[in-house]
């Protein structure tokens, strides 16, 4: 079983940046990829980045070229760097992984953007 709990959301400027972390509370070298959600209420949940355990990533249209996704395997720790924030990018966001064919969630953190 795997626990992840994410960390970093606040309350930004458009234009600022923010860096979400999830720490795991098992060793990520395991994990085949780990992602990043958001979700909007009301809305479903949409991927935004996913990195595979050899350091691939792929991100959705909107977040490209403004977010990166990166793990850190040493410290169980999955990380999003979030520049120019839009006010559309408000969410909140969820860190997920796979193992043995179980869905693993995180609680989720708030990320607004607002002047």
């Amino acid at each position: 079983q795997v626990q992840l709990v994410e960390s970093g959301g606040g309350l930004v400027q458009p234009g600022g940046s923010l860096r979400l972390s999830c720490a795991a509370s098992a060793s990520i070298a395991i994990l085949n990829a780990m992602d990043w959600y958001r979700q909007v209420p009301g809305k479903q949940r949409e991927l935004v980045a996913v990195i595979t355990d050899g350091g691939r990533a792929n991100y959705a249209d909107p977040v490209k070229g403004r977010f990166t996704i990166s793990r850190d395997n040493a410290k169980n720790t999955l990380y999003l760097h979030m520049n120019s924030l839009k006010p559309e990018d408000t969410a909140v966001y969820y860190c997920h992984t796979a193992l043995w064919g179980t869905d693993y969630w995180g609680k989720g953190t708030l990320v607004t953007v607002s002047s």
